[in-house]
């Protein structure tokens, strides 16, 4: 996990953490917007397990059967289209944002080097909430109570992450400031 993390940190240069953020930008007012939309087409008042924090499988039967045969289609594709890039884009800014700052404060020996990994922990239990949706839903009315039981708990576990990576960018963010402000406190 150590030589990953270095690796991290020693990819995450400006320039890198500076095209992540425009990715993460655009994706924010064009992508996403119009991605809700569509999903808000077939999944209507019952949502998508996507957005919630934590669902009971038997919940996630309940949106499989909303959705109707063509909003499940739907689903399934937007989880292996969009759903692939997204996670991508959302984790190379948190992992290059976040690297960029503690490469701003922190040796090279530094543990809390360490937080980079936690956004790529977020995009692993994203992308196995994905399959495991996918295969709930896609398999409907087929009932897969293990992976609706897996899907609930990779979404929790993939929110966790992915808050927590939100709430480790702004701990180095506020802890970089606060070098500069004193650059001889020593973290």
């Amino acid at each position: 996990m150590n030589a990953l993390s270095v690796w991290l940190s020693r990819i995450s240069k400006g320039w890198l953490t500076l095209t992540f953020t425009i990715l993460m930008t655009a994706f924010m007012i064009w992508v996403l917007p119009d991605q809700s939309a569509r999903a808000e087409a077939y999944s209507g008042d019952v949502g998508s397990p996507d957005t919630s924090f934590f669902y009971r499988p038997q919940k996630l039967f309940q949106i499989a059967e909303a959705y109707g045969e063509a909003g499940r289609q739907a689903y399934v594709r937007a989880r292996f289209t969009f759903d692939l890039i997204f996670p991508l884009v959302y984790g190379g800014f948190l992992i290059s944002t976040i690297s960029w700052f503690l490469n701003r404060f922190t040796t090279t020996e530094n543990r809390l080097r360490l937080l980079n990994l936690v956004p790529l922990v977020g995009v692993l239990f994203d992308f196995l909430e994905n399959i495991a949706a996918s295969v709930v839903i896609g398999a409907y009315p087929l009932r897969l109570e293990l992976a609706a039981l897996l899907a609930s708990a990779f979404t929790l576990m993939k929110w966790l992450f992915v808050n927590g990576s939100f709430i480790v960018l702004l701990v180095v963010f506020i802890l970089w400031l606060g070098k500069r402000k004193n650059p001889q406190t020593s973290v």
